[in-house]
């Protein structure tokens, strides 16, 4: 975790506009993507209540271990900064929308796979379709433990 923690701050430094960021943040995740170990088998397990978060590090940026549970999704939403997310386990199902919510596309991200956005332009919502647990890391521009959430609006 510190690899990936120093690599992000490297990512940061260069201090390019929030959509290169979100692409170079992404290729250190990439490159330092940890297995789903990096949470104890209880975390692992989620919660029945919902989508289970685990703030990892909070600062200038945080990053989040979210678990989900078969059937559980996220409400239609966009966000206050730059993201880049890595899937660790299971496959999550993102669909994404414009602004006047039409659904525009629709995404599956398996395990190992990375990607990075900013706003505009990123309302979605994501789900696990599948039958088993998906673990995601989640790297967000911004002090989660300061702010409270990533999401900027929710739109259901």
């Amino acid at each position: 975790m510190t690899s990936l923690i120093a690599a992000v701050r490297r990512a940061i430094d260069v201090r390019a506009d929030w959509t290169d960021t979100a692409k170079l943040v992404a290729d250190q995740l990439r490159a330092h993507l940890p297995g789903p170990e990096i949470l104890t088998p209880d975390q692992r397990l989620g919660s029945p209540d919902g989508v289970a978060g685990h703030v990892l590090h909070a600062g200038p940026f945080s990053i989040l271990a979210l678990v989900w549970r078969p059937g559980q999704t996220t409400r239609i939403h966009d966000h206050i900064t730059w993201c880049a997310v890595g899937v660790l386990s299971g496959v999550e199902h993102e669909e994404l929308f414009d602004e006047d919510l039409n659904l525009i596309g629709t995404r599956d991200t398996p395990p190992g796979e990375v990607s990075g956005f900013a706003p505009p332009g990123d309302i979605h919502r994501v789900r696990n379709v599948g039958d088993e647990t998906v673990i995601s890391l989640h790297i967000y521009g911004t002090d989660i433990s300061r702010v409270g959430s990533s999401a900027r609006r929710y739109y259901n």
